[in-house]
């Protein structure tokens, strides 16, 4: 998947969620959690972006490492939704599905780029493009 296809996939995945959300909120009790997916997903999507545009190897990773755990943090509240019975569904899910799927592969970008950092000279210059595993 090419850093573009994976800004695509990230940002689809902020939008279907912020629909949701829009829903979720009219549950009194879901407010409080529709929020917080609604900010993760969302946070997913600019940190990985955000990576895309690291000045350096180490900044990148900064940035990747942080959309991992934002990733993650949807994975947790679409489990909330889920076990709480607060939607249930297809939609809910595809949605848990794409954001495992998305932590998976921001996860193994992660790690690859933590694998690159110390295999590389500390003086070597950061890539101008980086490939997602």
């Amino acid at each position: 998947m090419t850093p573009e296809e994976l800004k695509e996939r990230t940002t689809a995945f902020a939008v279907e969620v912020v629909k949701f959300c829009r829903e979720l909120r009219k549950l009194p009790e879901a407010r409080i959690t529709a929020d917080q997916l609604s900010d993760s997903a969302q946070a997913t999507m600019a940190n990985y972006r955000a990576a895309c545009r690291a000045r350096s190897h180490r900044e990148f990773i900064s940035k990747i490492a942080v959309a991992v755990e934002e990733a993650d943090e949807s994975v947790g509240w679409l489990a909330v939704v889920a076990r709480a019975q607060l939607a249930s569904g297809p939609q809910v899910d595809t949605l848990s599905r794409e954001a495992n799927e998305i932590l998976a592969i921001l996860a193994a970008s992660r790690r690859t780029a933590e694998r690159r950092r110390t295999q590389e000279p500390a003086h070597g210059r950061f890539r101008d493009r980086v490939n997602v595993d």
